[in-house]
């Protein structure tokens, strides 16, 4: 399954990089390769993917994401580091405590500097919290 993401993963990014034109870094451009494959999946280990997204943020926002302009901005305030997506959680937003595994992935290029990256939450409202409502995983 890791590598039928792996694949689905590159193949996507390729499709969304050629007819986007941002995926070969040329000398002569003013924007540094920024495109992303996004996506949700069921599990940990052997997670099963339920949703995809594309992303390309340079030199316009666009993609299959419902709002690349939103997730480019929230990307862009990160510096591309995903992890300071997450956030602790409010106090006032519980979820249940069982364990049902949802993994995001994000692969591709920032940037110009490669990507590869996942997060594994313990359920779908941890993961809602944790992200809480920022867009870059909101498809």
């Amino acid at each position: 399954m890791r590598h039928r993401l792996a694949v689905v993963s590159a193949s996507a990014l390729l499709v969304v990089a050629g007819s986007a034109g941002v995926a070969e870094a040329e000398a002569d451009s003013l924007y540094a390769p920024s495109a992303l494959v996004l996506a949700i999946a069921q599990g940990d280990e052997q997670a099963a993917v339920l949703r995809a997204s594309t992303l390309s943020c340079a030199p316009t926002a666009q993609g299959t994401h419902p709002d690349p302009e939103a997730a480019c901005a929230e990307l862009a305030a990160t510096s591309g580091s995903l992890d300071r997506l997450l956030a602790a959680p409010a106090p006032d937003r519980m979820c249940p405590l069982h364990y049902d595994p949802v993994t995001v992935f994000a692969d591709g290029v920032w940037q110009g500097e490669r990507i590869a990256w996942k997060h594994t939450f313990s359920n779908s409202c941890d993961l809602s919290v944790t992200l809480n409502g920022n867009t870059v995983f909101a498809f």
